[in-house]
């Protein structure tokens, strides 16, 4: 018996048991429950054309489902959380099992969550697997927006996208602090109190604020039940709204993918929702969920039993944000304190105010603002549904890097205080350290940022002109040595070919046909100086022209026998090259240093 007959008669084997019978018309007992739910909603349609719909493979796409997840997360878990949580602070003596704590006084909030983390089983294990998905539900959407940005998915036609990440990001910093302030511990209670006293610095109206948000004076009885309305209610319905809203979007514009073979602005090489995505997500799903729950079983945080409940007149020491919004304590530490001033009887404390209040709306204006900026600048119209390789985009990259630079020395900045202490420093030395970094150290990220994507663009030039050092030495039939560069594929090649590279924009006269002065010509000359700021160090792509030149000695076996002259400033065969002295990697010969 011949190898194909036995692999035929196995495969036959493992298939004996398949069922062969007709399928049940209508589709059986799941087919009727469809067919009756598409007559009477008509989602036929709908549900096809999701399980159709195609998604690209990468790993980076991801991050975006992590904080979908995330989000999941915290809504099961939120919900068990608020069957034993008591938002109230009313005085209450605790009794608990927790005997440090037993018999002192302490809100019933306070008392609800030690009730929660020790008497309660699995208590603790959801509090901290709802306090680490939280933090992991913020972090998955910054880098998710730094994914976007970097690769240029903010552009025609998901600007308004980006600005839904935008407000969701916003959003979950804002969710988070609220959370994290109802335990009404020592540490939360803290937080609270600087919060009271960032609505105070507003001008005029900050009393007034304050007063209504807690009911009367600080602390008042009024700030966590309003707090627990706002953050179980009111920011949920929000954030599930954004969240739907933005894969709405993304089904409608359809999915970003990374340049390679077979990919055009026109289609998307993926796979379907059914049944491969469905599967890989749904396995995503409890992977995130698996290691959550890991993390929080083994690490603990906010550990309220050990700092007490609050107390107006105490505070915790080296007390700390969470980290994201460790960059707004850092601002108002490095603000300079001439920002305060007295002004028509009135204190004017800016110091507090920009900081704390000013700082977040104006940054957030400022990343919104800039997809429609950039389109400004080059002119593009397009719609873009491949992404571009940060290193194409030298000068985007580099201000989003100066941007990271900015958050993360404002973020170093919120624990001045902490590295004075254990590195024994003064705080003022590290402070104005830091102020000084805070200006100059994001002009030297973007000037290195930029260059590094310049130079990298330069060598998958060269790499695509000359191919790939193999480490093969060839010998000539003049006795001169050379390495056998290796060709790419077109595989390979593609995706350092296959991108745009804007030329700046021309300066157009700033007169009309008739000799008068066009109103547009001042705002055209600033286009096209921001033009020639984004795009005048550009390296453009290989054509295919260039490429064919690059590798015009198909039968160069034969050339060098017959033209051994013309090998010797020619591209040997195999890939390997002859370098001239006038090229960057080339040295002189006795005959070039002659000339």
């Amino acid at each position: 018996m011949s190898e194909q007959t036995k692999a035929r008669s196995t495969a036959d084997a493992l298939r004996a048991d398949d069922k062969k019978d007709a399928p049940a018309a209508g589709g059986g007992p799941v087919g009727a429950v469809g067919n009756w739910l598409d007559e009477r909603t008509g989602a036929a349609k709908g549900v096809r054309y999701l399980m159709k719909k195609v998604f690209p493979d990468h790993w980076s796409f991801m991050l975006g489902e992590i904080a979908m997840y995330s989000l999941v997360i915290l809504l099961i878990s939120g919900t068990f959380l608020t069957f034993w949580f008591v938002p109230s602070m009313g005085e209450t003596t605790y009794t608990g099992s927790y005997v440090p704590l037993k018999g002192m006084q302490m809100s019933e909030a306070f008392a609800s969550t030690v009730n929660i983390s020790m008497d309660v089983k699995g208590g603790l294990l959801i509090r901290q697997i709802h306090h680490w998905s939280a933090l992991i539900f913020v972090v998955s959407i910054a880098l998710h927006m730094f994914r976007v940005f970097f690769t240029g998915a903010f552009r025609k036609p998901r600007e308004i996208n980006w600005i839904i990440g935008l407000l969701l990001a916003m959003l979950a910093m804002v969710e988070g602090f609220i959370g994290y302030s109802l335990p009404d511990d020592l540490l939360s209670g803290t937080g609270i109190r600087a919060m009271q006293g960032f609505i105070l610095s507003i001008p005029v109206v900050g009393t007034y604020m304050s007063y209504i948000l807690f009911g009367g004076g600080f602390p008042g009885e009024d700030i966590i039940p309003r707090f627990f309305t706002i953050h179980v209610l009111l920011l949920p319905a929000i954030l599930v709204g954004l969240f739907t809203a933005h894969i709405i979007l993304v089904m409608v514009h359809k999915h970003t993918q990374y340049p390679g073979p077979g990919r055009t602005n026109k289609n998307v090489v993926g796979f379907p929702m059914m049944p491969v995505y469905a599967a890989k997500a749904g396995g995503f799903f409890f992977i995130v969920f698996g290691v959550t729950a890991l993390i929080s079983g083994l690490v603990s945080i906010n550990p309220i039993w050990m700092y007490g409940p609050y107390e107006p007149t105490m505070i915790t020491a080296g007390s700390q944000p969470d980290w994201y919004m460790g960059f707004a304590d850092g601002a108002l530490r490095l603000l300079p304190g001439f920002l305060e001033f007295n002004l028509f009887g009135k204190t004017w404390s800016f110091n507090i105010m920009i900081g704390a209040i000013l700082m977040i709306p104006i940054l957030w204006t400022i990343m919104g603002l800039y997809p429609f900026v950039e389109k400004w600048v080059t002119g593009d119209n397009e719609e873009h549904h491949i992404l571009d390789r940060p290193r194409n985009r030298p000068t985007r990259t580099g201000l989003g890097m100066a941007a990271i630079t900015f958050y993360g020395i404002l973020f170093a900045a919120c624990g001045n205080d902490i590295i004075a202490i254990k590195f024994h420093l003064s705080i003022n030395d590290i402070t104005r350290s830091f102020q000084i970094g805070l200006i100059v150290m994001p002009i030297i990220v973007f000037w290195v940022v930029k260059r590094m994507c310049l130079s990298l663009q330069r060598y998958d030039r060269d790499l695509v002109l000359h191919g790939r050092e193999s480490g093969r030495l060839v010998r000539t039939n003049r006795g001169r040595f050379f390495e056998a560069h290796e060709d790419l594929s077109e595989f390979e090649r593609w995706p350092l070919v296959a991108y745009e590279s804007p030329a700046p924009v021309e300066l157009t006269s700033e007169t009309d046909e008739n000799g008068v002065h066009r109103k547009s010509a001042r705002k055209d000359r600033m286009r096209a100086r921001l033009s020639h700021y984004y795009f005048k160090d550009r390296v453009e792509p290989v054509t295919p022209m260039e490429l064919a030149s690059a590798h015009h000695d198909g039968h160069a076996g034969e050339e060098i026998e017959s033209h051994p002259d013309e090998a010797e400033s020619g591209h040997m065969h195999g890939g390997a090259e002859e370098i001239g002295a006038a090229h960057a990697y080339g040295h002189p010969t006795p005959h070039d240093k002659q000339d």
